[in-house]
């Protein structure tokens, strides 16, 4: 891809544009977190909003690419060695700092250590990575999955799983014996005694996957309108893990219509969306979850002109939504993958991106479109025509949705003083209690108490002390 067609594509995981040579803090920051995730690409001399290459001077660039080169060595941890190069577009000159995905996580900034280091990716943010993403990336780096680690507090002759043992002898014909449970690497051996592995407690009906595990769950509701508001249906899926995506997806048809056509004196059903594509999509969402991961559940969220389908953590870093057709194929959760796959919820390694991107070309009114809101990975089903349709019933609202579903997914739980101070956010970056009596018009003691809520919900964080106390969102870091 040249870089002519590289300036129609919005910042994103893989890609930021830079006027000037970024602060140390700035770059370091987008080295470790393209490190960390998917890699990228920083092109420095190319204006973001509005796009324009701006271009480095030619008797600069040498002393640029070296100070580049020595940030990156002297301020990032593990070793990250990034191609320097420059490029020649229109007479102007760009540099570009590529970064590879690195084997060797976490990466972090030497100055701040591990825990106050290490960023990783979401959208086009970099965001510090709490313990729970720490240890994934750590994980990562040992081929070790969550799924895959055992329960030393959990004695296996204790251990209710019988809807999935029931379920595993309907679709297979076998009898779930320990033996088949070893093989599955469900029941992991350990000093001579036997022990649950997360998956199996995960694929359990004991009161236990509630206590370790209580976010396991898919939240479904039927919005009445464009946003979420008010409810027309509500359903909480907390069955055995197996058992959700087929349950979700019951929900789902239950509100979209079908719809039916002749062809000659045959008749054609044919449903308002691609339920072939949203059958996917949620299977991919239960089965390719962080489960470390806690207080976050999937959401699934039916609206008049849209199905939005929200998965905790992102897109695994070797994915790419917008090469469906490529046969991709990257497994989370190593023992849930061959346990879905014995019994028939997943069909082929690879195949699901391919029967989603096929299903979407018999439904050209419906665009599919993903995001990555927060630490979470959306994908939304969209008509394309609704917004036209009912352009005088759509409301302001829904624009403060579209920009605050970018940091978080519990949009219906916010009020409407924490929207207005969030939106602030997104553009001017930082607030203090000051400014948010100013735009709210409220008293002090209201100002700190929606800030606090804020601040609990984990959507801000508080920096400074006494009058230089302000708040920024969470994951946003000073100058170093």
């Amino acid at each position: 891809m040249n870089l002519k067609e590289i300036l129609k594509y919005p910042e994103n995981r893989k890609l930021e544009f830079k006027e000037y040579l970024p602060s140390k803090n700035d770059l370091c920051k987008t080295v470790v977190a393209f490190a960390n995730d998917a890699g990228g690409e920083i092109y420095i001399g190319i204006k973001d909003n509005p796009r324009e290459i701006i271009g480095i001077p030619e008797e600069d660039l040498l002393k640029m690419e070296e100070t580049i080169s020595s940030i990156i060595h002297d301020s990032c941890y593990p070793l990250i060695l990034p191609d320097i190069f420059s490029l020649n577009i229109e007479g102007k000159i760009v540099i570009v700092v590529k970064i590879y995905k690195g084997n060797n996580p976490p990466y972090f900034i030497k100055s701040k250590g591990k825990e106050k280091g290490t960023y990783i990716r979401v959208g086009s943010i970099n965001r510090l990575a709490n313990n729970e993403i720490i240890e994934e990336l750590e994980r990562q780096k040992e081929g070790i999955s969550f799924d895959s680690l055992p329960i030393y507090t959990q004695d296996i002759k204790d251990l209710d799983f019988s809807k999935f043992s029931q379920q595993f002898e309907e679709i297979t014909g076998e009898k779930l014996t320990k033996t088949i449970l070893k093989k599955l690497n469900l029941i992991i051996t350990d000093q001579n005694k036997e022990f649950p592995t997360n998956a199996l407690i995960l694929l359990s009906n004991d009161e236990i996957k509630n206590t370790l595990f209580p976010y396991t769950k898919i939240e479904c509701a039927r919005f009445k309108g464009t946003i979420p508001g008010n409810f027309i249906d509500q359903k909480t899926i907390d069955e055995p893990l197996s058992l959700q995506p087929e349950e979700a997806y019951k929900f789902v048809l239950r509100h979209i219509s079908q719809g039916s056509t002749y062809e000659g004196v045959y008749r054609k059903d044919r449903w308002e969306y691609p339920i072939i594509a949203i059958r996917e999509v949620i299977r991919n969402a239960v089965i390719h979850r962080d489960y470390s991961l806690k207080g976050k559940d999937i959401k699934i969220a039916i609206f008049d002109d849209k199905i939005e389908i929200t998965s905790p953590d992102k897109l695994m870093p070797t994915i790419d939504f917008d090469n469906m057709e490529a046969g991709q194929s990257d497994i989370r959760n190593k023992v849930l993958a061959v346990v879905f796959k014995k019994l028939g919820i997943i069909e082929q390694w690879g195949n699901g991106l391919r029967l989603i991107a096929n299903e979407l070309k018999k439904y050209p009114e419906i665009k599919m479109e993903w995001s990555e809101p927060g630490i979470s990975f959306r994908v939304t089903f969209k008509k394309i025509n609704f917004e036209q349709k009912n352009k005088i019933q759509i409301s302001t609202s829904a624009t403060d949705y579209d920009q605050l579903r970018t940091i978080t997914d519990d949009y219906g739980r916010l009020t409407k003083e924490e929207k207005e101070i969030l939106i602030y956010l997104l553009e001017k970056k930082t607030i203090n209690r000051k400014k948010v009596t100013e735009i709210l018009d409220i008293h002090k003691t209201k100002a700190h108490e929606i800030l606090s809520s804020l601040v609990h919900k984990k959507l801000i964080e508080r920096k400074g002390k006494g009058r230089s106390t302000h708040y920024v969102l969470k994951g946003e870091t000073e100058e170093f």
